[in-house]
Parts: structure tokens; sequence; C-alpha cells
């Protein structure tokens, strides 16, 4: 047999992903846009729904107050979507809620000033608004750093080879919210995940006019599929004398959502009371920011790839960050109990469709605001038992984790110094997390545990996020070691024509700002 040409053994490094159907500005048709849009704010529901469910019972909030609180923060979703979308990186991200915050959010929950309060009701409007007043400092950090450009400063110490385990780990980093809560209800949680790979990978083939309807569907209709069942099983009394975690995670009745949800409510700015300011709970919550920040930048490289879109420009970049500090603020003001980030599972649906059209976010934006304000039919969909989120983030975070590894192409992996670079940030960045959380559930505080509250939030958020970590060892290696001999080896010649916006043509077509604003904003 002839030895295979360098050709038939090798792929050449490809700055956009191929196979894909539409990218930022191709759409589908308007009917298709707008069931697709609908699927990815069914996804986003999820995360909406589990970050209130856990926190307001801890505040003394009842089931009106949480399903009030997922309404505003389904609300000013769609509004950080639709200004990101239009103004900020421009790319078809989902901005949502994040767990970045929770462990100062929980410190804040804690606080002796208002666990010292014996009314129920008094305290969650209390932990609410020092929650309120947090996030609107802390939404500074994030406003400086995006506007200013520092950030776009920043990313000049960047690399593809620095940025491998900071994309991946943003998927990689949330596996205890995928199979570990699967686990929790297998009855449904496995056969949600085998519809949804059947029928988005084995019969992603099936054309109903001339549409790959179960590719393009397939996770709108698993859920569908799933949700029915799991509701018959409800029905049947499959569940009646199980243990209550059992029917908190399998039963389709057990949220309080649709009975507690007004018909009609409009969020409004301060509508829980006037902030409350504490030194302390707003350094806490910065951390939260940063690491926010942080994830957002490896999920906004991510989705570039998955709407086969250059990189975005460091300016570019920057002004999303800038963006994303707007919409905290907008959390704080409203009071959704989260900061917000870049949907992760929506990032993962792009390349699950194979659609990274910007109209379809900005369509799945308008369903959040719509139904925030239709109680009763917004509570319907997020009474979804979440354990059929968690099977379908299986996939979705695993698609992309995989595209921070696509970047490896990029870089010379024959070499020690950037598999040695690229194998410790991960480990570590999947390791150091790992350590927290356990110590945690033990112990029920982090490893920081000082006499200084803010000191302890700030270390405990830092090192309980994954891609926050794997920047931090990643970043600081990959420009210590060897780096003036490595450039080729790192990548940095792909990289470097994508740090201005002119310096590739492409560039104008995916991040141009609309309404001709660019008179006003020149990219630099």
């Amino acid at each position: 047999m002839a030895a295979p040409k360098p050709e038939e053994i090798s792929h050449p490094p490809m700055d956009q992903l191929q196979g894909l159907e539409y990218c930022i500005d191709s759409n589908p048709s308007w009917g298709e846009s707008i069931a697709l849009g609908f699927q990815h704010y069914i996804l986003s529901l999820g995360t909406a729904v589990m970050i209130p469910s856990f926190l307001v019972p801890f505040m003394g909030g009842t089931d009106g107050d949480k399903v009030r609180v997922v309404q505003t923060l389904l609300f000013i979703q769609g509004i950080n979507t639709l200004l990101q979308t239009l103004f900020g990186t421009r790319l078809p991200t989902v901005i949502g809620g994040s767990y970045a915050f929770m462990v100062p959010i929980i410190s804040i929950i804690h606080d002796s000033s208002l666990t010292s309060i014996q009314d129920d009701h008094v305290r969650f409007l209390n932990t609410m608004r020092a929650v309120q007043g947090a996030l609107i400092v802390a939404s500074s950090i994030q406003i400086i750093l995006g506007y200013s450009q520092i950030w776009a400063i920043c990313s000049r110490f960047f690399s593809p080879l620095g940025m491998v385990p900071v994309i991946s780990l943003v998927g990689f980093g949330l596996f205890d919210r995928g199979f570990p809560v699967v686990g929790r209800c297998v009855e449904i949680g496995i056969p949600m995940f085998i519809l949804f790979v059947v029928f988005s990978q084995y019969l992603k083939n099936f054309h109903a006019r001339q549409l790959p309807v179960l590719e393009r569907f397939a996770l709108l209709i698993s859920i569908t599929v799933i949700w029915a069942y799991a509701h018959l099983l409800t029905a049947s009394g499959a569940y009646r004398h199980r243990p209550d975690i059992t029917q908190v995670n399998c039963r389709t009745d057990k949220a309080n959502l649709i009975s507690s949800a007004p018909w009609i409510k409009i969020p409004y700015p301060l509508q829980w009371g006037a902030p409350t300011f504490d030194a302390g709970h707003a350094f806490g919550m910065m951390a939260a920011v940063l690491v926010s920040l942080i994830e957002s930048t490896g999920a906004y490289k991510a989705a570039s790839r998955l709407a086969s879109a250059t990189i975005p420009p460091a300016h570019v970049l920057s002004r999303g960050i800038g963006w994303q500090g707007i919409g905290i603020l907008l959390n704080g003001l409203f009071g959704t109990l989260t900061g917000s980030t870049v949907s992760i599972e929506n990032v993962g649906l792009l390349g699950s469709t194979r659609v990274g059209s910007r109209r379809v976010i900005q369509i799945s934006a308008g369903f959040m605001i719509f139904f925030s304000m239709l109680g009763k039919f917004g509570a319907l969909f997020a009474s979804i038992p979440f354990t059929i989120f968690a099977a379908a983030y299986c996939v979705l975070f695993g698609l992309v984790a995989s595209v921070g590894l696509s970047f490896l192409q990029f870089t010379n992996m024959n070499s020690m110094r950037n598999l040695f670079i690229t194998g410790v940030a991960l480990f570590l960045g999947l390791s150091v997390p790992e350590y927290f959380r356990e110590y945690t559930l033990k112990a029920f505080h982090g490893p920081a545990h000082t006499n200084a509250g803010w000191f302890n939030d700030f270390l405990n958020t830092i090192f309980s996020s994954s891609p926050t970590v794997a920047l931090i060892v990643a970043v600081f290696l990959d420009n210590t070691l060897e780096y003036k001999d490595s450039a080729r080896d790192r990548g940095m010649p792909w990289w470097v024509k994508f740090r201005a916006f002119k310096g590739d043509s492409r560039n104008e077509e995916f991040y141009t700002l609309p309404f001709n604003l660019n008179r006003f904003f020149p990219p630099s």
C-alpha cells in the first residue's frame, strides 16, 4: 500500500466552522425562526427557574415570591439579550442568570443582621434589597472594564493556547449540572438524553418539506415527549410514596408555579423597595462579576465559532462586557436575585441546530419578555422538571467544551511547553473548584474562612469557578514560559489579525453596530 499523503492524514486549520446552515446575518424563514426562537426560550427556562427556586425559600419567600422573581429574571434576561445582540458583541448569545453569584448571595442571606428578622416576608424583602444594592455597586466593575477598553487591553495577553482551557471549562466546568442531576430521576432523565441524541444526530437527515425537522427541533420535540411522559407518571401516582427529593425532581406538579403565578404582571424597577448598600456585600459580589466576565469571554469566543463568525475583535469583546455590566445593573434595579452572564446551554444549542442566526436569538428574547408578563402561561412552561433540562445539558455543555478544544488546531501540540500549559490549566481548572465545593459541603463554609466575610466571599467565589482558575493558570504560564520564542507555537500569527476591527475584512459584516451607529463609535 502506498504511503498516505500529508493532506490525507491532516486537516488544515479553519477560521470558521463548516457545515453550519445559517451564520449571524443569514436567517431562516420567519416561521422557522420563530420556532427556533421559542426553542431557545424553553431552554433558557432551566437556569431562570432553578436559581430562584433554590434561593427564595432560604430568604423566607413564598411560592408567590418565587414566581415573581422568576418572571423578573426572564424579563431582564430578554432585555439584556436584545441589548447584547443589538449593541454589544452582536453575537447570537442569550444573556441569562449566572450560578457564579450564588456564593456571595448565600453569604448575604446568612448575614446575622438579616437572619435575626423574625417575620419571613420582611426578611425576604430586606435580603432582596441587600442583594440588589450589592449587584448595583458590583456592576460598575464590568461597566468600567468594558467601556474603558481595559478588558480589550487585557485580552491582548490571550492566545489560542491560553483560551483553550478557559473555553473548554466553560462547558466541562458545569459537569455537576449534567448527569448528577439526571441521576435524581433517571426514569425521565435517561429517556430525554437518548431521545435528544437520536433526533439531533442519528435522524438528522430526516426532512419534511426540505426542512431537517428532527435535527433543527430535536430539543423541543424531546422535551415535549418527555414532559408528557413525566406528567403521565405523575398523574398515575407513580411517585405517590417516593421520598420528597424524588418527587421534586420527577413530578410535574411540585414547582407550585402555575397556581402561584398572576395572570398578568409587569416587572418594574425597585419593585421590592429601595436597595440597601453594604461595602462588605458589594465587595464579595465583585468577585462574582469578575467570574461572570471571564466565563462570558470564553462563551463569546465559543459562540463566534458556532455562528460561523470570526473571533470578536478586542474592542468588540470589551463593548460586550460593558453592556453586560449594564445588564447586571438592571438585575440589581429590578431584583432578579442573580447577575448576568452568557447562557452556555443556548450557545451549545447553536451547534446542535447548526443555526447561528442573530435574528433567532432576538426572537427568543421577545418570548422571554412576553411570557414573563403573562404569568400563568410562562409558569406553565417553567414547570418542566429540571431533570429534563439537565439531560440536554449533558449534550450542550459538552458541545461548547469541544469548541474550546478546537482552538488547539491553531497551536503546535507537539510542543512540550504547550502540552504542559494545556494539561495543567485543564486539570487545575477542574480540581481546584472541586476542592472548594467538597470543602464547603463538609464544613458548611468555604476554605477561605476568616473574620472578614467580604474576603471569604471573594476568594471562595473566584476559586469555585473552573474557567476563572483556568484563565489564571493558563494565561500566567503562557505569558511567562518561553513566550518570546513560542509565538508561532501559541497560535499568535493566526490570532493577531482578529485583534483589531480592520484586521480582517469579515469583521465589518459580523460586528458593525446597527442604525449606522459606527459613525459615533468608530471601531478601533
